[in-house]
């Protein structure tokens, strides 16, 4: 999408720059993860590592490694208002997800039109785990999360367990992925044992 300087139609940058605004929000939505600090880590923060991540590993794929990079920095839009939902807690899969569709179109509809279908076709795409690019993004937003369980400087009562089991179906039909589950795994069970 481009804007027409010469028409002067700047609503497009407009609506663009509401949009970013708007998402600005993400950077306060704290998820059940724990920095190095001891600091809980925002929604923001996990999108932009995840993307780090997959920017890093998806050479080693065949994905279109533009739509897999935006793919990491909308999966999460749906917890703008109404914040992370850890999967720890054990929610009701079919309400999470409709409540995180209504909210990604709520934030979505500040774009312009087209710019706001083609995002939703990406999120609801992850949110599908029909593609290549959606299971490889899959697969890394657990693998970071299970990362970063294990990196940060977590309450006393953190379960470790949970990362055994987190997210493993979708490491099963890569070699690779299969490795990195296996050092995730590794460096879960040095927590469990210490």
């Amino acid at each position: 999408m481009t804007i027409d300087k010469k028409n002067g139609d700047f609503a497009v940058l407009e609506k663009q720059i509401m949009f970013i605004k708007e998402v600005e929000g993400l950077k306060s939505v704290l998820r059940e993860a724990w920095g190095s600090s001891g600091r809980r880590e925002s929604t923001a923060e996990h999108c932009w590592r995840l993307t780090l991540l997959a920017g890093l590993l998806a050479p080693s794929f065949e994905v279109d490694l533009s739509k897999t990079l935006m793919m990491c920095l909308v999966h999460d839009l749906g917890e703008l208002y109404i914040g992370d939902i850890s999967a720890a807690s054990n929610p009701d899969e079919g309400e999470k997800h409709e409540a995180e569709e209504k909210d990604a179109k709520r934030v979505l509809s500040l774009l312009p039109e087209s710019q706001a279908e083609e995002l939703f076709k990406l999120w609801l795409e992850y949110n599908e785990n029909r593609t290549t690019e959606a299971r490889l993004v899959k697969a890394l937003d657990k693998a970071e999360t299970i990362i970063q369980h294990n990196q940060g400087e977590n309450p006393p009562d953190f379960d470790y367990e949970f990362n055994l089991d987190y997210g493993k179906q979708y490491f099963s039909e890569n070699p690779l992925l299969q490795e990195l589950r296996k050092l995730l795994d590794h460096d879960t069970n040095m927590h469990i044992k210490a």
